[in-house]
């Protein structure tokens, strides 16, 4: 049941890079965090060669904004919050193989590489623009921190780059009655200078690239089709001290412009592969992943981060290898692949609203681990997140999810069949002649492989676990149905209880085997209980790293050599388990298992926890 892996064995895994402004919550998480790493294990576990990368965002105003509240500088604000960020997201098991940051030199000189090769290729076009500026601070306002009314469709809420309502993009002047998302002020708007990234002349390119998806989500591929129908050059430097230089004889050394946060930020995806591979050994290993048409490359994001990778980051790779209309040449990198797919969910809510630190709608992925563990989070959101469209955490529908269906559900299948086995027999029972329900049931197992497996593989993860719960339902109704606890009364009966308990525990490996990629610490448990030993789901590690890696600047402002930084890395290659079943060998020594899902307090439901009470 291994996935057909004939036309590329090589899969790029880009998930989104948090801002380092603050600890993240499980919105976050539930947008970009949990779904990239079940579709990242389950592509390991099919036989992909998987490269998975990210890390944090640390430029832009978001952080200057931080670090002034906090009365820190904002390279300390970094550092600290990059360290919770790295913690939080190893806490969760995320198996990243390499999450870093983009402060470091090489991606310094990436970004600065990227920007060189558009420039001398005629895509970035330099123009005087109205820039929107905090009149009480003089500091520049970013789009996103401009809100107003949406001078097309309306929509009160829409954002200084785009409306989400309408889809059109948009430009901070354009708004109607603007106010800053920070302070409420109503910007002012003076003349500037920039580089544009000029995507009217790489739009056809772009067109053409967009038409070929053929299973992008529906709401994905409609938005980013949308988007070309207003095509404008779009500002990528931007009037700030903190950021990367730009890499331009008259601006390199001008410390008030900075390339735009999200200009770099894309990048990262390309220069976290470049320090993974230094960090490897092998400083050319990163070509595997992006020179390699045959690769596929998926991208993990919240919906309000499409245009970013379905227009944005396309675009910066079309104009970089020259496919524009105005041409050009590859460069220093060559021809990269732009994404196979664009993978976007929705928002993850709280009584309604976005989950907001500022507005104190929010719940820390930090408290929660260390109320719950990583696998009921985890759970909750394959089961119940926002994949395909908005989503309300509520507590009672978390105690609910996790008792009745993890709980009493996949626990309790686990604890009574292992626990039957251990006590009638002290290993795993051999088999007799199988009955029709037994063939029935394993029958079903084999065949969740390939359902299961098809949805994970097209990033279906609702599909994919509803299925797998099914198996388990069926399974505990396999067991209620034979009733092994009379079988074991009578001793004529003994083959009969050794081939229903043997069925079920090859059941309970096979629903084990396909839940590891959303529950990999349980299914560690599992695979232990079962009487196996080994790495069954192996498990990402933080390191401590130095910024040594060498690199060819091409602009200046490199930050200085020698800082060291934690990373998420892993070496996944030890783990076991795969897409397949794995069949219970006869005569494997099984000990009493201990309870392998907590059952919550039902008035979890009502209160909340402490530290996130439910509002009255």
């Amino acid at each position: 049941m291994l996935k057909d892996m004939t036309e590329t064995n090589n899969v790029l895994v880009c998930v989104a890079w948090p801002y380092a402004n603050g600890p993240r919550h499980i919105g976050h998480v539930a947008g970009f965090g949990v779904p990239s790493d079940v579709f990242a294990r389950y592509q390991r576990m099919s036989g992909a060669n998987v490269l998975m990368v990210s890390g944090t965002d640390e430029h832009g105003t978001p952080l200057l904004v931080q670090a002034d509240k906090e009365g820190v500088t904002v390279q300390d604000l970094a550092d600290r919050y990059n360290r919770q960020i790295v913690e939080d997201l190893a806490g969760l098991g995320l198996s990243y193989d390499l999450f870093t940051r983009t402060t470091t030199r090489n991606h310094y000189a990436v970004v600065q590489e990227l920007f060189t090769g558009l420039y001398e290729n005629g895509y970035m076009i330099k123009e005087t623009t109205l820039g929107a500026v905090s009149p009480s601070t003089g500091r520049t306002l970013p789009d996103r921190y401009i809100e107003g009314t949406c001078p097309i469709c309306g929509a009160t809420d829409a954002r200084g780059d785009q409306c989400d309502d309408c889809g059109n993009q948009l430009d901070p002047s354009e708004l109607i009655d603007p106010r800053s998302k920070i302070d409420g002020e109503a910007p002012k708007f003076v003349e500037t200078e920039h580089f544009l990234l000029d995507l009217p002349s790489l739009a056809q390119a772009l067109r053409e690239w967009l038409e070929a998806r053929q299973d992008w989500r529906p709401n994905v591929l409609q938005f980013s089709l949308n988007l070309l129908d207003d095509m404008r050059p779009r500002a990528m430097t931007r009037d700030i001290d903190w950021g990367v230089p730009v890499p331009v004889d008259g601006w390199q050394d001008n410390n008030a412009k900075k390339l735009y946060v999200w200009f770099d930020a894309v990048i990262g995806y390309l220069s976290a592969s470049i320090e993974w591979a230094h960090r490897t050994g092998d400083d050319d290993a990163w070509k595997t992943w992006w020179q390699d048409p045959a690769t596929q490359s998926f991208y993990f994001m919240g919906k309000d981060n499409i245009t970013f990778h379905s227009q944005i980051w396309p675009a910066e790779l079309l104009g970089y290898a020259g496919k524009g209309t105005k041409g050009g040449k590859a460069h220093e990198y060559g021809d990269l692949n732009l994404p196979t797919e664009v993978v976007s969910s929705e928002f993850l809510t709280m009584s309604g609203s976005k989950f907001s630190s500022s507005k104190g709608v929010v719940i820390y992925v930090k408290d929660f681990l260390a109320e719950f563990g990583p696998d009921p989070l985890r759970y909750f959101i394959a089961v119940a997140g926002p994949e395909n469209h908005d989503t309300d955490f509520t507590w009672d529908e978390f105690v609910r999810r996790i008792n009745n269906e993890l709980a009493n559900g996949w626990g309790n299948l686990v604890n009574r069949t292992v626990s039957m086995a251990h006590k009638n027999f002290g290993e795993v029972p051999a088999a007799g002649e199988l009955t029709d329900a037994d063939r029935k049931i394993l029958a079903l197992a084999e065949e969740t492989f390939t359902t299961a497996g098809e949805n994970l593989a097209a990033a279906k993860f609702k599909n994919a676990i509803s299925a797998i719960m099914h198996l388990v339902g069926e399974a505990n109704a396999y067991i209620a149905e034979m009733e092994p606890w009379k079988l074991a009364k009578a001793e004529a009966d003994r083959e009969r209880l050794g081939t229903v308990l043997h069925t079920a525990l090859q059941v309970v490996a096979d629903a084990n085997t396909m839940l590891t990629p959303f529950l990999p610490h349980t299914a560690q448990k599992v695979h232990e209980t079962l009487g196996r030993d080994g790495v069954w789901a192996a498990l990402p590690e933080v390191k401590e790293v130095v910024d040594d890696a060498p690199v060819e600047p091409v602009g200046a402002g490199l930050p200085d050599p020698g800082q060291s930084y934690p990373v998420i890395t892993g070496d996944y290659t030890v783990e076991q388990a795969r897409w397949e079943r794995t069949e219970v060998v006869a005569g494997t020594e099984l000990s009493k298992p201990k309870p392998l899902v907590a059952k919550l307090d039902p008035e979890l439901a009502e209160t909340g926890p402490e530290w996130a009470p439910v509002q009255k």
